[in-house]
C-alpha cells in the first residue's frame, strides 16, 4: 500500500497524487463513488467493474421502482377512496 499525504482545500477538495492517477488510469473527468466506512472515505472510479459490481447487489432482487410500484399499489388496496 503506499503512503501519501494530502491536504483539504477550502472548497473540500484534495489532489489524487499523480503516481497514483498514474497508475489506476484516472484521468481529468473521470467519476468517482464517494463512500464512508466508519471513520475512512474510500473512493471508487465509477467504471465498468463498479457497475457491475452494483448490479451483482441487486441481482435477484427486485428494483427500487418495482419496490415502490408494489408499496404503492398495496397504499391503493387499502385507501377508503
Amino acid at each position: 500500500m503506499e503512503d501519501h499525504t494530502v491536504i483539504v482545500s477550502t472548497k473540500g477538495q484534495l489532489v489524487i497524487p499523480a503516481e497514483i492517477r498514474k497508475a489506476l488510469h484516472i484521468k481529468p473527468g473521470t467519476r468517482f463513488a464517494v463512500l464512508r466506512e466508519r471513520n475512512q472515505i474510500i473512493l471508487r472510479p465509477v467504471n465498468r467493474q463498479f457497475i457491475d459490481e452494483l448490479r451483482g447487489m441487486t441481482s435477484g432482487r427486485p428494483s427500487a421502482t418495482d419496490m415502490l410500484l408494489k408499496e404503492r399499489h398495496e397504499e391503493d388496496k387499502h385507501s377508503k377512496w
